[in-house]
């Protein structure tokens, strides 16, 4: 199973931005996917989950309102839209798949993910 993250890149605070993640190989609809971040110098840290089929979220609170999780088991994609970027919310993103039967609820813990990518860099400038 592979991972490709796209869509980084530098935005204005108070500016919005869409990263896309697409798997390969592995049964797309097995997978609950997340979404992660790490700044620099920092550990990485949860941003938000979605469910297999779509139908259930979770966000951390600190991007919960100005973030959004969505997926098209179609394209095998996952997207994250982000607005109201603040210089805070600067980091490196990875999305990741999590394997779950299909009633297990998703994971904060990065450690229960299975598989990553590469991550994809955004940079909000004040």
């Amino acid at each position: 199973v592979q991972l490709q993250a796209s869509g980084g890149g530098l935005v204005q605070a108070g500016g919005s931005l869409r990263l896309s993640c697409v798997v390969s190989g592995g049964t797309f609809g097995r997978y609950a996917m997340g979404w992660f971040r790490q700044a620099p110098g920092k550990e990485r840290e949860f941003v938000t989950a979605i469910s297999r089929a779509g139908g259930g979220t979770i966000y951390s609170d600190s991007v919960g309102g100005r973030f959004t999780i969505s997926r098209d088991n179609a394209k095998k994609t996952v997207y994250l839209q982000m607005t109201s970027l603040r210089p805070e919310d600067t980091a490196v993103y990875f999305c990741a798949a999590e394997h779950l039967i299909l009633t297990a609820p998703m994971s904060r813990r990065s450690q229960e993910y299975d598989y990553w990518g590469q991550g994809t860099l955004v940079t909000v400038s004040s």
